[in-house]
């Protein structure tokens, strides 16, 4: 598995330093100067320029699909606006039912905000869980709160029952509903740290445990890549929320039902990045 990582990490990173490969090799290709737009792999894709709004690139935007793991994007949110980082929280055993790698174990108590790095950037379930029960009282008051915050940001096309992001009847979202949804959750400083945390050590509040996360984001590789979540089950296929940070510019891409994600992902960042350097030179 980590020979996997390494060389998809390694492929990415010569794909990036190849020439900055993909913008030239497009600007080459069309005389008019523009970038050439590449083809979108994914069921649904949208992708935004979040200073002016300006829509780079979309497919099939408000179509309801299942976002997997981009569910702990809402989760992360109502939970730093319902409690201190520093609350400690005591894991109930009734979280304790979708074990991740890290084994969190029932009764352990974790300050919040070591819960929440390890759903950010580890895509922990049973973090995610227990601050579902710490922060909701069970699961089910939880996801009413998920979907009251829904309701508020004007998600139209987005409804929630579980809050990891487990497949479920009635569970989706939209690539444009979920950028909006991490607009709002990058105004979090908290948040906007950790989705762009590549590796953190995380601790009981007793000691007693440690444990090293590391991301499940591979595009962090990139040093103008600064978030943002993957998500992944066998109906939403692979998921990607990411952003990249360069020239002033800051740009959001979301991809459900992905192809080739980090080959992909990287792509169409560069791409939007060459469009709105011609914009502006």
């Amino acid at each position: 598995m980590k020979m996997r990582l390494l060389v998809r990490s390694l492929s990415v990173a010569l794909m990036m330093t190849a020439g900055a490969a993909w913008p030239c090799a497009a600007l080459e290709d069309v005389p008019s100067g523009l970038p050439q737009r590449p083809a979108i792999k994914a069921s649904a894709l949208y992708m935004v320029e979040l200073q002016s709004g300006r829509v780079l690139l979309e497919k099939n935007p408000s179509r309801r699909l299942p976002p997997a793991s981009l569910t702990k994007i809402m989760t992360a949110l109502i939970a730093l606006e319902s409690a201190p980082l520093q609350e400690e929280v005591k894991i109930d055993r009734r979280a304790i039912v979708h074990h991740s790698a890290y084994n969190f174990q029932a009764g352990e108590t974790f300050l919040l905000r070591d819960l929440v790095t390890a759903m950010l950037v580890a895509s922990a379930n049973d973090a995610c869980e227990a601050i579902a029960w710490h922060i909701g009282g069970d699961d089910r008051r939880f996801v009413v709160m998920m979907n009251e915050r829904v309701g508020k940001l004007g998600l139209k096309n987005t409804h929630f029952v579980n809050p990891c992001g487990f497949d479920a009847p009635g569970h989706y979202s939209t690539a444009a509903d979920l950028a909006k949804l991490t607009e709002q959750a990058l105004q979090q400083p908290f948040f906007s740290m950790m989705v762009r945390t590549l590796m953190r050590d995380i601790s009981t509040v007793d000691g007693a445990r440690t444990m090293s996360l590391r991301s499940t984001n591979e595009l962090l590789i990139d040093p103008d890549v600064n978030g943002v979540k993957t998500g992944y089950t066998s109906k939403a296929g692979r998921c990607l929320i990411a952003s990249m940070f360069k020239d002033g510019h800051r740009l959001l891409l979301v991809g459900l039902n992905l192809m080739d994600q980090w080959e992909q992902a990287t792509r169409l960042l560069r791409y939007g990045h060459a469009v709105l350097q011609r914009a502006n030179g």
